[in-house]
Order: structure tokens, then sequence, then C-alpha cells
């Protein structure tokens, strides 16, 4: 190994470590906004939750929709990122890439510059922590709101 590489990956790292944490306060915050917008559905007595199979999916299906929504601006700010830093010609590149690191979806022609390869790296990293976070979440809400038999 020559030591003279290290050094080329580590501002990857200086970048990727503040990225990580800046989504995840966003992820969050966000994820708090939306069991502040639609956790009321499911609060209180057995009263006021939904009684139906489908206001409960109604309310799920927007819950998700939300997240969803909340890991595509996750992506945005790496995208926006790989902008400012260069390692990406353009927009739609930048986001595409984005998508497919955060996803580890892994079917793209997109390639970053050697020196920001570990930062596609971390962002993958980044979005196993974001989606494992959104199950934990989606998870709960349901165990809060599945509806009851007899309620």
């Amino acid at each position: 190994m020559d030591l003279r590489d290290v050094g080329v990956f580590e501002h990857a790292w200086i970048w990727g470590i503040p990225l990580i944490a800046i989504t995840v306060m966003v992820h969050v915050v966000g994820l708090g906004a939306i069991r502040a917008l639609l956790g009321g559905a499911f609060e209180g007595g057995p009263a006021q939750r939904p009684r139906h199979l489908l206001s409960f999916a109604s309310v799920m299906g927007l819950t998700v929709t939300l997240t969803t929504i909340l890991h595509l601006g996750q992506a945005l700010i790496w995208a926006l990122a790989y902008l400012w830093l260069g390692a990406l010609p353009g927009f739609r590149a930048a986001m595409v890439y984005s998508l497919n690191a955060l996803t580890s979806f892994g079917h793209t022609s997109l390639a970053l510059a050697p020196e920001w390869e570990i930062l596609g790296a971390l962002e993958a990293l980044n979005g196993i922590m974001m989606f494992t976070l959104s199950g934990a979440f989606l998870f709960g809400m349901i165990q809060r709101a599945w509806p009851r038999l007899g309620e």
C-alpha cells in the first residue's frame, strides 16, 4: 500500500461525515414532523383510532409518501454536494448517482471521479442508516395504530 494514496481520500471523509450528520438531523426532524402531523390519528383512546383498514391504510400511505419525500430531500443534499465539489458533471447525473448510492441500487453507469469514490460509499452507508431509521419509524407507527378487533 502506498501511503501517499491515503491522503487522496481524506477530503472525501471531511465532506462525508458532516453530510451524514446533516442528513441524520434532517431525517430525525422530518420524521418528528411527520409524527406530529399524522401521529394524532393514532393517539388517544381506542375511539380515536382508525376503525377500518381503509382509513388505517390511507394514513400509513400518506406516512410512507412523506417519508419517501424526506429520503428524496436527503438525496438532493448529497447531489448538491457532488455538484459543488465538481464530482459529477450536472444536476441530473448528480441526482441519479445520489439516488443510486443512497438506495444501494448499484445499477447506473455513472461514476465519481476516483478521488470522490469514498464519498459515494459513505452516502451508501448513510442510506442504509436512514432506511433502517425509517423502517423503525414506520414499524412504531403501525404498532401504535394497527386496528384491533373489538375496538
